[in-house]
Order: C-alpha cells, then structure tokens, then sequence
C-alpha cells in the first residue's frame, strides 16, 4: 500500500488541475492512510504521523465537500469525530465505505451505511458485479443544490421536507445539498457535476467564506468574479438565476422570491422554470424539479424504437434481416445475430409507422428529438443525418449555394467542403492557413486574411456574390477561433454574409463554459441579444465616423463593428460520433439563420432530399436521441473529464525527465503565433510554473488550442508519425489514434477517456524511452549516426509546406480577384482525351520551374495531412511539387503512383473558358 508519511508527502493543491480530481485523490490517500494506522496501532512516532496526515487530508477535504450530498456534511463531520477521539477502527470501516462509494458511483443506487454496527452489501458483493441491465432498471440520481443561508436547525428542516415529499413512483432519485452564497452556487454547479436543478431562496448572501484557491479558481477563470458585487440584497436571486443560465444553460433554476410578480416579470432570470412566491410548499417544488429532469430525459424517438420492438408484427416490407427473422432461421448465420443480440434486429425495419417516423418527413418521435437537440445545442433547427458529417457539409453548401455564388473557404478543410462546391457550382476563394511547416501541419485562416479577400472583391465589385464564408471549428489538431470576433468583423464588410462552421470535431463544446464561448450556435445567440442594444449602435456610429475614406490597410488593423442590421445567418455541422455518443455516420446539423424560414427552408428540403438515404438506419437516429439525453443531464461532468485526462498527459509529459528526451507536447504558443495570442498564455502546464490560468486567451485570443488535442512531437525518436502509429502504438501496445503527421502524433481525449486509459498512455510512452535508451546504449558509432540522422531528417529538414497557388485563366472570371469555376475543372477532366499524365521526377520538377503552366484535373490529397494539396483547375507552383515529392506517406487520393499526376492537356485548356465552356 502506497501510504503517505506525512501531509508533506501528499501531493500539493497547485499539482491538481480540477478540484474533482484533487477530491478523488484526497479521499484514496485518507482510506490508505487510516487503513495504515489501524494496522500498525497507535503508538510511536509513526502513528503520530499518521494521524497528522489524516488530520491534513481532513483539513483539504472540508471545504470540498461543502458542495456535494454524499457523504454529506454531517456525515462528513462524524468522520473527523471518530478521528478525534482515535476511534480508528470505526473510521476504517466508514471511509473505506466512502472512497469505495465515489469511485463504484454505488451512492447513486443505494444508501451508504457509515456505521460500523451497520452491514454494507457491497462489504460481500462487489458493487461492479451489478450487470448493465440492472443497472439500466435503477432509478438514475442527482442532487438539487439549494442557495439560502441557514443555520443546521434550518437546513435539517429543508432536507427533511424534500425527503418527505418522495414517492415510491418517482422516476428518479435525488439529494439536496445546501449552500449559502451566490458565489457558492456558482462554485457548486461548476464544481459539482451531479447538480441537475437549483432552488434559489430569499435568505442567500452574496460572497462565499469558502478561501481553497481551486475552488475560487472556477469564478477567476469564467469571470464571474466580481459580477455581482454591485447588487443589493434583493437582487441576489434573479442574478444567481441569469448566472447559473450563463454557465450551465441545461441546469432547472428555481427561484422562491418575496418580491411582486410584477418586479419579477421584466428581471432577466436566465432559463428558471419557475418562480414560487414565498412558498414553503415543497411537494410542489418537488414535482417541478422532477418535471424539470424528466423534460431532458426525454428520448422520444429512442422510446419509440423500443416500444416497436416490443410489439409482434407480421413483416411482409423489405429487409429480410427485420425482427432478425433472416438471422434466427439461418444454419450458417447464428454467429451474427449471438454477437449483436436480439434487441439490434428487433428494432430494424423500413416501415415509418406503429410509433415511428419518417427522417425525410417527420412529423413525429423524429420531430420530436430533433427540436430537443436544438434545445440542447442552442440552435434554431436541428437536423439529424445518418451518413456523417461528409454529408452534411454537402447538404449545407448545396442548400445555400447556387452556380455563380462566390464562397470564402478554408483551403485545408475536409475534403467534403471542395465536392460541395463542385455540387454547387459556386466559385471558390481558397484562404491559406498559417503554416507551421515544422510539425507539418496548417494552423487556421487569420481573420485579417478573411477582410483582406473580402475587401477586395468589394473593390472589384463583386460583394454582392459572396455568400458564405466556411472555415472548420476547431482544426483537427485543436486550433479554435474566436468565432465572435471573425462573424462580427466580417459582418462589418457584408451584413449579410452566411457562416458555415465545421464543427466535426467540436460537437462536445457545447456543454463546458469555456468552450461554449467559442461555437457557431452561442454566438450567433450572443449577436442576435447584443447588435440592436444601444451600446453597439453607438459603437457602429462612432467607428462609421472613424473610418470614412480609410484605406483598406486601416481597415485590416482596426476592429470591425457589426451594424446594427446586420443578418445572423450561422449554420454548423457536428460529428456527434466523433465526441460524444453516437453510432457511427450519427451527425447534426444546427442552424440559427434568421432569414431560413424565408430564404433556405425550401433549398435546404430538396438538398437534405438529395443527400439522405431513403432507409435511413433507425439505431442511428435513437443513439443521436440518446447522446442528446446524456450530454443534457452529465455533458458537463464527462467534458470536465475530458479535459483533465488531457491536461494529466500534459502534466506527465512535461514532467518526465525520460519523456523530455525523446518527446514534446506541442504547446499553444508552438501551434499559434504570438501576433495572434493577445493574452500572451504560451503553454498550459510548466513544470516550474504549475497550471496556466487560460480564461484570458479563450476570451481575447484571435486563436486558441483545444486542450483535449494533445499533439506529441515523435521526432526524437527517429520514427515518423505514421510509423509511431502504426508499428508502435498500433501493432505493439494497441493504442488507437486517428492523426499523425510528418513528425507528431495526435492523442484526442474524449468523454469516454478513464484515468486509467491516460496512466496507461504514460506507461507506454515510458517504456518506449527507456527501450530507446538501452538501444542507444548499445548501439555502435554508425547506428548512432544512422539514428541521428534520421531524428534530423524529421526535425530540422521538414519539407515546407505549399500554399495555394491560384487557379488557371481558363476557370476564372477575370484576373482581379482570385475565385475559381472548380465545377467546370471537375467535370472537364471527364474527357479522357483532355487529359495526361506526368511522373514526379526531377524533369518536371525542371519544367515548373522554368515557368510552364501545368493545371491539376483532380483532388490530390495525401493522408497525412488529410486535406487537398491540389484541386480541379489549380496551377500546380514547384512548391507544390516540391513538397509531394518529399511526402512518404503510402495513401495519396486522386494519384496513382504508377501513371504520375494527371494534368490537363494544353489543347484542352487551349480551348476552354469556363465564361463560355
């Protein structure tokens, strides 16, 4: 057992990203501790350590629990008692209870003796034995914190009016904990992730007692701190109510007030559910916060499913696999329906009634759970699709985008983006990221490149084509925009320019406060509430004034101001199954665009007809109705996860003596320059600094990084990225990953990633430093220098990475701004005969360079990096060249190694004009 000798041993507070985890930790180190000294006894100098250790571990662990119903501060109180008067034997039993209750989650099932005279079922049966269907049959609990300021008499009242008003019908469970300050309840709901509902009361005060630096960290790093000095007394509760909407907009808020209803009416309360006047009526409290819950339970469609297969039915459609009827009537198929179980086939069918409904036309549960996920998401109109976020990308820009439109795109955006428009028929303006050649990798579009294109297709006359901008949010390797800042400054140039955000990757953002800030649906939320208030219009005036006559360079240094009539029009594609929980290809789309009822509804019918299957899969709907549920009622608690199992490999890598000599983590300050990190915040985790503070950069910063991407550079162990993938992590210790580049590998934590998956990570990455060490050790003088070799080829020879070079003339519209007719190069290399194919040797190499034209008829897109190097009717530059030749990646779509690069001929671009084809 691995025992602390004394408080000065135990890890210190500053080491601990989150208070949940120091809390975990604290409460593993205490069973541990009074373990030891129930078994060594209570004499000699190591007892007395002992005992000041659990003392010390008590002391870190009261403020804590002040915000959480289990144990609970009674029972918590009880336990120093015992440790007071040295009854450790007692105190053995009661925290191996406890510990053993918060890491099983067994509380939220049953009640926990703490009484030595009391028997635990789990001391003779272990509580993770509990199959999943039990599990499933349980009532799920939660916790309803309760803000008023009361002595013990009165919250021993509060409490034991709640827990009178239950009844053995009420579909869920819960426990009230008490707490007494605005700043307590904001504290609370950030720190404890059990909350599901709040009940503000009269008698709260404003500034919370509680001084743990971790715990006052949540208010510095959200900003709340200080926003409610300015209040009085009475406004405490509406306040706590608009607070608590703004950083967990799914939590139920209750407010008990003594104030008019006509006061109350015109206060902005956030999203309270109710509001009770002067009431001591608690079964009626208790009804709404189990009412409250139940609306976000709710799974209409995944309900549906179930209560269709339930139901005996005479199947005469198609899909013999239906009722698993083709499967249970099989000699050779058994195999599959024993590895699925019953319930998969049970549910497959194509009919679209008995409860169902139809995803092209849904009138339904469909319907249903399609306006709760907009709910959840904070969109408008949501739309489900069971073909991934490829198809998505697809029906959006051909929703919104006809031939002739122009659109601002990312270049290194997924592939989806480049077909769309090809789809479409709208001409292209390709946007460079900003390189960062070392890694391999594209960073994102600056905002100043966005302005500079669009400002100059309004000095050529052409803004009133540009529809849409399209940029991906965040990057694969966890770059993320200050979305608000890119939508209000381009809605200064045009009012009403349409946003695409690819939001694949980001789906999880949604349900943490700091990253909530910075997705597609927030923000346009925060547009529609601020652009028409006073201040903003008086913003717009004064700079309207400032910039009259300006040229384009101070229009480019200056921070746009959005007018007052400006057009939110934001629409975002998620990849449900990649964040959260979802089947596979089980996406959303989420649209908040003022103008869709009257504009794109009827587009975005026939595009979503176009694309969408007519046999769409049922358990992919139910899984998008069923991570919907999750994410509103533990979203918060499993993204607070996700991001310390982040932050632990950080920790560990930057702390590894072993580790530092063969890897790095890539920090933000190597990810995004410094021009566009306004806070100056370079790193999350320093060794000699501890935790970085990173409210400021998330709010300020023109970029920020994703701290759930964790990006390792590999270089220094002289494999590439896709060998360190594949034959080390992969083949050897079967660890799974999705990106790699030239010289880093991508570690992605996500709402499913445990402690132990991390720890385990850092054990492989150990060992493989060690076997490095003994290998070099071992090695002779030329295979040191082979392997020093090979460690500079990947580090300091990296081929740099090409921009966009530009279209040819055949598919433009003119030389003065840079869009191109991708369609008309698309479909033009149809024709065999208007095509050729050149081998990437130093010939050709010789001819770009002397100046030759050559123009790509494909999409050249090497995996890694994953995006398109080359498309339909773009001049292929040397650099372009340059760098396919230096690739050693095996998978390059759109090129065959055995033919070379397929270009247009030059009769066929001779002869073309995409003006006049």
């Amino acid at each position: 057992m691995n025992v602390p000798a004394s408080d000065k041993d135990l890890p210190s507070i500053g080491d601990y990203y989150s208070a949940t985890q120091l809390r975990a930790d604290r409460w593993s180190a205490l069973r541990e501790c009074v373990e030891s000294l129930r078994l060594s006894g209570m004499e000699g100098r190591s007892a007395q350590r002992l005992i000041k250790t659990a003392e010390s571990l008590f002391q870190s662990l009261a403020p804590i629990e002040s915000y959480w119903a289990f144990p609970g501060h009674a029972a918590f109180e009880h336990l120093r008692r015992l440790l007071e008067m040295r009854n450790i034997d007692d105190l053995s039993i009661s925290v191996r209870r406890v510990a053993r209750a918060l890491t099983s989650g067994a509380y939220r099932r049953r009640h926990i003796p703490l009484g030595a005279d009391e028997i635990d079922s789990e001391d003779y049966e272990d509580e993770s034995a509990i199959s999943p269907e039990a599990r499933a049959l349980g009532r799920p609990y939660f916790e309803v914190m309760i803000v008023d300021s009361v002595n013990e008499h009165q919250e021993r009242f509060l409490r034991n009016a709640l827990h009178r008003a239950r009844r053995p019908e009420d579909p869920f469970h819960y426990e009230p904990v008490v707490v007494p300050s605005v700043e307590d309840a904001l504290i609370g709901i950030l720190f404890n992730h059990n909350v599901q509902a709040v009940v503000v009361r009269p008698g709260l005060v404003l500034k919370s007692h509680n001084e743990l630096p971790l715990l006052k960290k949540y208010l510095v790093t959200l900003g709340t701190e200080g926003e409610v000095d300015h209040l009085s007394p009475s406004e405490y509760g509406p306040e706590a109510c608009r607070l608590i909407a703004k950083l967990r907009p799914e939590l139920d808020a209750y407010l008990v007030t003594d104030r008019s209803a006509e006061e109350i009416a015109g206060l902005d309360l956030g999203r309270c559910r109710r509001v009770f006047y002067n009431q001591e009526d608690f079964m009626e409290l208790h009804l709404n916060i189990l009412r409250g819950v139940g609306a976000r339970f709710k799974t209409p469609f995944f309900t549906a499913l179930k209560e269709y297969s339930r139901q005996p039915t005479g199947v005469f459609h198609a899909m013999p696999i239906s009722r698993g009827k083709s499967i249970t009537r099989s000699h050779w198929i058994q195999d599959m329906g024993a590895f699925y179980g019953p319930n998969i086939f049970l549910a497959e069918t194509s009919a679209t009634s008995g409860g169902l409904d139809s995803l092209l036309e849904p009138r339904g549960p469909i319907k249903e759970a399609q306006v709760m996920a907009a709910r959840a998401f904070g969109s408008k109109q949501t739309f489900f699709a069971t073909n991934g976020t490829s198809t998505c990308n697809k029906i959006v820009v051909q929703a919104l985008c006809k031939p002739g439109d122009i659109v601002l795109v990312d270049r290194d955006c997924h592939k989806s983006h480049h077909y769309g428009m090809v789809l479409s028929g709208a001409h292209v303006v390709y946007m460079d990221s900003y390189p960062l050649h070392q890694y391999s990798m594209y960073g994102a579009v600056p905002v100043r490149e966005i302005k500079h294109h669009l400002l100059k297709l309004k000095a050529a006359g052409k803004l009133d084509k540009v529809r849409m901008v399209l940029l991906t949010n965040c990057t694969f390797d966890g770059i993320v925009y200050n979305v608000q800042r890119v939508m209000e400054e381009c809605l200064a140039i045009k009012k009403d320019l349409i946003f695409l955000w690819d939001e694949a990757w980001f789906a999880f953002a949604r349900f943490n406060p700091t990253y909530r800030q910075r997705t597609a649906m927030d923000v346009a939320n925060t547009l529609r509430e601020t652009l028409r208030t006073p201040e903003a219009i008086a913003a717009w005036e004064r700079q309207e004034k400032e910039l009259e006559g300006a040229d384009e360079e101070t229009i480019l240094n200056t921070r746009l101001v959005p007018p007052p009539d400006a057009r939110v029009r934001a629409y975002a594609t998620q990849s449900t199954h990649k964040t959260l929980t979802s089947l596979r290809q089980g996406s959303m789309i989420h649209v908040n665009d003022q103008d869709f009822k009257g504009e794109v509804e009827q587009a975005f019918h026939e595009a979503y007809m176009t694309h969408t299957s007519t046999s769409p899969n049922y358990q992919i709907i139910a899984s998008l109705d069923v991570g919907r549920r999750q994410v509103e009622l533990e979203g918060f608690e499993f993204t607070q996860r996700q991001v310390e199992s982040a932050m632990a490999i950080r920790r560990a890598a930057a702390s590894h003596p072993l580790l530092q000599k063969y890897f790095k983590v890539i920090t933000a300050g190597d990810m995004i320059p410094e021009e566009y990190r306004e806070s100056g915040v370079s790193t999350y985790y320093e060794p000699h600094q501890g935790w970085t503070d990173i409210s400021t950069s998330w709010t300020t910063d023109d970029f920020v990084l994703d701290p759930t991407r964790v990006t390792l550079a590999v270089g220094g162990t002289g494999w590439d990225g896709d060998t360190f993938k594949t034959k080390i992590l992969m083949d050897k210790y079967g660890i799974q990953i999705n990106k790699t580049s030239r010289n880093t590998v991508l570690f992605m934590t996500n709402i499913g990633t445990t402690r132990s998956s991390v720890a385990y990570l850092i054990e492989v990455l150990v060992e493989i430093a060690k076997e490095l060490d003994e290998l070099l050790d071992d090695a002779s003088k030329m295979e040191r220098r082979s392997f020093e070799n090979r460690v500079s080829a990947l580090v300091e020879h990296v081929p740099p990475l090409p921009d966009f070079s530009h279209f040819h003339p055949a598919f433009r519209y003119g030389d003065e701004t840079p869009e191109g007719d991708i369609r008309a190069a698309f479909f033009l290399a149809y024709d065999e005969e208007k095509c050729d194919y050149l081998p990437l040797d130093d010939t050709l190499q010789k001819r770009l360079e002397d100046g030759e034209e050559l123009v790509s008829t494909s999409f050249i897109i090497p995996y890694p990096p994953g995006f398109p190097i080359l498309v339909p009717g773009q001049v292929i530059s040397p650099e372009i060249l340059s760098f396919m030749r230096a690739l050693d990646v095996s998978e390059i779509h759109g090129f065959r190694a055995d033919l070379g690069l397929r270009v247009f001929t030059k009769e066929a671009l001779k002869g073309f004009s995409c003006s006049n084809p």
